[in-house]
């Protein structure tokens, strides 16, 4: 008797987490930030991992529910450096998704700016994220960190962010001459994607210097 009332108490054990784990990533993915700090409220694990692997704060970003994002950012309990299979943190995506009030939560929070490998900044750049970038460069970041690949958040922003980007890079002291693993520079990259007109720009800055 016993045992069977301890098999009927760990099945609804398990059914409630079940559902507490769906309903958990499904507020996120609706941008309902209210449920889902309830549900964590109730004791559900705040940096509980998604079927990819993605910490919830991660699938907010990633599905640009802002306010379940900010909501989840401003937690004490959501870990604001946990990392997805990719050794991505939230830090990371909330500058490629231009989230500044989620950055800004995450930072004050403990979230590191400057971590080895690709920075805010990096994702920031590759993103076309002003508002990010702009927050990070007063926070007096590394301007030019080195990736895995040796590559500097200029030579992501020449490929993939408007022009307005890369000359606040180079306003803050980005260095046009530095190359990646492969000998690429930032006009290289500009090049490599059709910029020829920055590209150029960016040449004939280079010779004044």
């Amino acid at each position: 008797m016993r045992l069977v009332l301890y098999l009927v108490v760990a099945l609804a054990s398990f059914s409630a987490a079940a559902g507490s784990y769906e309903d958990f990533f499904r507020a996120l993915i609706r941008n309902d930030g209210p449920a889902a700090i309830k549900l964590i409220d109730r004791g559900f694990d705040a940096n509980a991992r998604y079927e990819d692997g993605q910490p919830g704060l991660i699938v907010a970003l990633r599905a640009e529910s802002d306010d379940a994002a900010l909501a989840l950012a401003r937690d004490a309990r959501v870990d604001p450096n946990v990392r997805n299979r990719a050794g991505e943190t939230p830090v990371l995506w909330a500058a490629l998704r231009n989230q500044l009030s989620v950055l800004q939560a995450l930072v004050a929070r403990g979230g590191v700016l400057q971590p080895e490998g690709w920075t805010p900044l990096h994702y920031a750049a590759s993103g076309n994220a002003p508002e990010a970038t702009r927050w990070l460069l007063s926070q007096r970041v590394a301007v030019d960190p080195r990736a895995p690949n040796g590559r500097t958040p200029l030579m992501q922003a020449t490929r993939f962010a408007d022009e307005q980007i890369v000359d606040e890079l180079l306003a803050a002291g980005a260095d046009l001459k530095l190359v990646d693993q492969a000998g690429s520079s930032a006009i290289d990259g500009a090049r490599s994607v059709g910029r020829d007109n920055l590209a150029d720009r960016l040449e004939a800055r280079a010779k004044k210097r």
